[in-house]
């Protein structure tokens, strides 16, 4: 064991330049303190302590020689009086102290001295660890008393409060600085932040300015960090910490006593419980933060617990990844706070078991940790042999930080990960062999970890993979690398977010009950997260769900009996951004998923079409309509999203479903818009209108996130004058504003979001062209003035409904696709339009299917091509599904079988690939970016009927080899051949103005 005398210095070196320094510092003495000075550093003693400072700690090395006056007083007066009188001088001298300035530099010059004074008796074992520790905790207390005094001071005299008893501010003045945690015990260690909470009696204050109370003692509470903690030329006091207040990412510095009271009684959390058991008031006034801490008894100490409270309990230490008897420690960059077998596992032995018998024993209702042990021993809580262990493993581990610490003042617990780190420790320990501080370190650890690991044998692990500790206001270091390990980017991040969850500030999370099920659900939780391509987002995904929920209870037991639920929520959360934010909008779709048929095959459009009618029934009004037209269509994709996601349908064969869902919503809309719009502006007689689906509501092929691309054309008898309502209109004008009053309905956000974002630039003349366009002026266009590109988009074209004048519009649209065309400027068009697009929307990446070369766009010009080209002689060829088109071209003769199948398959892949990443991506895949779950669910969806491809770079071949084959085909059925033609003459002829809606 290390000797009670001064280390030997580690680094010689540093000991011969400290004491250069302290002769240096001599020579310009008085003669007296010279003499003494000198003398000292040549007796044996004195030598010897200035070599085991200097030689270990730069720190403490700075101070001795800095002050030589004070060193002289403690060498003559001893630890004991010295310290005692430098408090009382502290404490006479700057009681009425006026200037904050002289104030902060007093504290800073007397925190010096008791640092030096502190350190030197701890090394030289002059003073046992209880001493030590109160020591630095009188230093504390003593600064904060003349803060708190000098503040309330000075408070008085600006008016904003009205002290009782000038003399001594502190009375009855209502503030109340409580100290937490260590100094709470008075067991701070040498380089401790101090954690307070700061509160004021609303009920005690004294104030002319009642409206300014919060802002007064917020600012006082500021002020007292400030004096304490900020640096200056002469130092810092403590660093100080006031997160353990209630809630403190929601609360001001200073809370009031009535909200720290409300808070504590609806939300408090069993971690506070434990951090209150060492609350002690401490500056302020003392009787008001004693009254308050007998309010919080009821909180802290409950005489009744039930099963789900003791569990919570339970859950505090089960959240840390103890294992009995296996030894995982290395002694280089241990963490002896908060690493295993450490410091925290010692207060947490003892705190745990407070709060599950302190409720109905007053015994063990004791602050500081080992007093605390020994207490519960006393009342057979705790064997002798674990209080034997464990008070001498405490006492060595709190050396062990102290020595860290002296080295540099600096507020860190970690042992040095290289080995002369750790042989310097050992030396300034007083050990002559790191071998013999590593053995007796790593026993201890181990007797530690062995004692905290009995406590809940029986309890199942809470900490999954590792520590998984949500508590406190640090990050726990284990968290911080066990979620690495899992996965996520920003673990502090994910700490701050799942403490928050523990926080009651959501209403999903403000009952207890409701709280303890989360605790026992987190590593669950965050286990299915990050299993998802980015675990950080999924996260922030799931958090945005709980912010929604209304309730948390419920689905919190739901997700406990269905684990199968909470996989999937998560799998939502982290694979399927859109259906996230779907879910988070509307938290109740779970519901449906319980229900038997929720993962049936999607029905067909008749049944659709049924259900939605069924519910439209019970619309009340127009608004209700327009809230249930919403609801429903988010259900249904959000049904059809979470089957892609599964596997049970892909885009491909969803692409008519989706389209089903708004070839029904969108008539129905039509038809209350107009209902509602009639009553001001009446009917046009014997008018009618249509709405035409385009682009790919027209085909049939939406995806869950598809725009839908809309026409409107109406017909109104000749010479018609107008609507026959109290405001009317005239033709043109009385459906341009009604398809106004239609896309408003559509696209207008509401609480379950959006129905539809709606594009009509597919119109004739586009954004130039009105909205609403009649029947004789459509054809009139597609025949006189329309681009090529927009009869390419007319293959799509279909009415929605059943009307006369929607059969009107569709033999009208097959009689401008099947008129005859001269086919050579029709290849140049669709070549030329094809190379303008690649030109401005081109990629390399294959995964972006729709621009890719051999993506979508290629194999839908070739369909539209050979429509366009061929339907004149082949009528028969028409078809607004792509696939169905090209498939009738090569039964016509027109196109080789091989190539149509080809074409079909690649179609069919670019839908099943685009369907998932609308699902999975906020954008266009990027290669570089592929997750594990990701790449399976690529895989699943490109090849549904193959061997999937072993990994991501075989999937990325396969992909890129079909678009090179369709890329092939489109240059020889369509670029090639137009690359021997003369360019049109005139600028009309050509394909059009190249705009995103050109493409399919």
């Amino acid at each position: 064991m290390p000797l009670a005398v001064p280390p030997k210095p580690f680094d010689t070196a540093q000991a011969a330049n400290g004491l250069e320094r302290w002769r240096q510092e001599a020579a310009g003495t008085a003669p007296e303190l010279r003499d003494w000075a000198l003398a000292f550093a040549d007796s044996a003693e004195g030598r010897a302590l200035l070599d085991g400072v200097c030689g270990n700690s730069p720190y403490l090395g700075f101070i001795l020689t800095r002050e030589l006056a004070f060193m002289k007083r403690l060498v003559e007066d001893g630890y004991n009086a010295t310290f005692a009188a430098l408090m009382a001088e502290l404490e006479r001298d700057r009681a009425e102290e006026r200037s904050t300035d002289r104030l902060m530099a007093a504290l800073r010059v007397a925190k010096r001295r008791a640092a030096l004074l502190i350190g030197l008796a701890d090394i030289t074992r002059s003073w046992p660890l209880a001493r030590v520790t109160g020591a630095l905790s009188d230093m504390a207390e003593t600064g904060l008393r003349l803060a708190a005094a000098h503040l309330l001071r000075r408070a008085s005299e600006a008016g904003t409060v009205t002290l009782p008893d000038p003399q001594r501010p502190t009375v009855g003045s209502g503030l109340i600085v409580l100290a937490m945690g260590k100094l709470g015990a008075r067991e701070l260690n040498y380089s401790s932040d101090i954690d307070l909470i700061i509160l004021y009696d609303d009920a005690v204050v004294q104030t002319a300015q009642p409206d300014n109370l919060a802002r007064t003692f917020i600012r006082i509470a500021r002020d007292l960090v400030r004096i304490m903690d900020e640096r200056t030329r002469d130092g810092y006091v403590f660093r100080t910490d006031l997160r353990l207040r209630p809630d403190p990412g929601a609360t001001p510095l200073a809370v009031s006593v009535t909200a720290a009271e409300t808070y504590y009684a609806s939300v408090g959390q069993n971690w506070e419980r434990a951090a209150m058991i060492k609350a002690r008031p401490v500056a302020g006034d003392l009787e008001a933060g004693a009254a308050f801490l007998r309010t919080l008894e009821p909180f802290i100490w409950r005489r009744h617990l039930d099963f789900a409270a003791i569990q919570d309990i339970h859950s505090i230490k089960r959240q840390i990844n103890a294992h009995k008897g296996h030894r995982e420690v290395t002694v280089n960059g241990h963490d002896i706070k908060v690493g295993r077998g450490g410091i925290r596992e010692i207060e947490f032995f003892a705190q745990t078991q407070q709060l599950i018998f302190g409720g109905r024993d007053q015994r063990v209702r004791i602050a500081p940790t080992l007093a605390a042990i020994r207490a519960l021993c006393e009342v057979e809580r705790v064997p002798p042999g674990a209080l034997e262990e464990l008070e001498e493993a405490y006492d060595f581990l709190r050396r062990v930080e102290h020595r860290i610490q002296m080295t540099d003042d600096r507020q860190t617990h970690r042992i040095p990960a290289d080995d002369e780190g750790v042989a310097h420790l050992a030396t300034f320990l007083g050990y002559a062999d790191p071998a013999e501080f590593r053995a007796e370190l790593l026993a201890r650890l181990g007797r530690v970890e062995d004692r905290y690991a009995e406590l809940f044998e029986e309890a199942p692990s809470l900490s999954g993979p590792g520590n998984l500790v949500f508590t406190g206001t640090d990050d726990d270091p284990g968290t911080v690398e066990t979620l690495s390990g899992m996965g996520f980017r920003d673990p502090s991040r994910a700490i701050g977010i799942v403490s928050v969850w523990h926080r009651g500030r959501y209403r999903a999370t403000r009952s207890g009950r409701a709280r303890e099920l989360l605790t026992e659900l987190v590593p669950t939780i965050l286990s299915e997260l990050a299993k998802t391509p980015n675990p950080d987002n999924a996260l922030v995904h799931f958090d945005s769900f709980l912010t929604q929920l209304p309730a948390g209870v419920g689905l919190f037991s739901l997700f406990t009996a269905n684990p199968w639920l909470l996989e999937l929520v998560a799998e939502i959360m982290g694979t399927a951004p859109q259906l996230a934010r779907t879910l988070s909008r509307n938290p109740s779709l779970l519901d449906a998923v319980l229900s038997p048929d929720f993962f049936d095959p999607l029905p067909g459009e008749e049944r659709v079409a049924e259900d939605y009618q069924r519910l439209m029934a019970t619309a009340r009004d127009f608004e209700d309509a327009l809230t249930l037209a919403r609801r429903w269509t988010n259900d249904q994709r959000f049904r059809a999203g979470t089957h892609i996601l599964r596997g049970i349908t892909d885009g491909d064969q969803c692409g008519p479903f989706l389209a089903d869902l708004a070839g029904v919503v969108v008539p129905d809309l039509a038809a209350r818009v107009e209902e509602e719009f009639a009553v001001r502006h009446g009917r046009v007689p014997g008018a009618s209108w249509i709405i035409v689906a385009m682009g790919k509501l027209g085909s049939k092929q939406l995806t869950i996130t598809s725009d839908i691309d809309l026409i409107v054309v109406y017909d109104a008898p000749p010479g018609s004058k107008g609507s026959d309502g109290a405001k009317p209109l005239a033709p043109n004008e009385y459906f341009i504003k009604l398809t106004q009053r239609l896309t408003s309905a559509i696209t207008s956000p509401m609480a379950d979001g959006k129905l539809y974002e709606v594009d009509m630039r597919l119109r004739p003349s586009g954004n130039a062209g009105p909205l609403a366009t009649s029947l004789d002026s459509f054809l009139r266009y597609q025949a006189h003035d329309a681009w090529t590109w927009e009869h390419m988009a007319l293959t799509r074209a279909r009415a929605l409904g059943d009307s006369e004048l929607a059969r009107r519009f569709e033999e009208a649209a097959r009689a401008v696709l099947t008129a005859p065309r001269e086919p050579d400027k029709l290849l140049w068009d669709v070549a030329d339009m094809r190379r303008r697009i690649d030109k401005e929307f081109g990629t390399p990446n294959p995964w972006n299917v729709k621009y890719a070369r051999g993506g979508l766009i290629d194999i839908e010009f070739i369909a539209q091509y050979f429509q366009l080209r061929h339907g004149h002689a082949h009528p028969g060829i028409l078809s607004i599904r792509t696939a169905q088109a090209i498939a009738n071209c090569a039964e016509a003769g027109l196109l080789e079988s091989a190539i149509a199948e080809e074409l079909i398959a690649a179609l069919r892949l670019w839908r099943r690939v685009q369907g998932f990443l609308r699902l999975a991506t906020d954008g266009v895949l990027d290669p570089a970016q592929v997750s594990p779950s990701l790449f399976e669910g690529l895989a699943r969806n490109a090849f549904p009927e193959e061997d999937a491809p072993i990994d991501f770079a075989a999937l990325d071949g396969r992909i890129r080899a079909v678009a090179e084959r369709i890329h092939g085909h489109f240059k020889a059925l369509v670029e090639e051949p137009a690359k021997s033609l003369t360019p049109p003459a005139s600028p009309r002829s050509g394909a059009g103005p190249m705009t995103e809606q050109n493409s399919p």
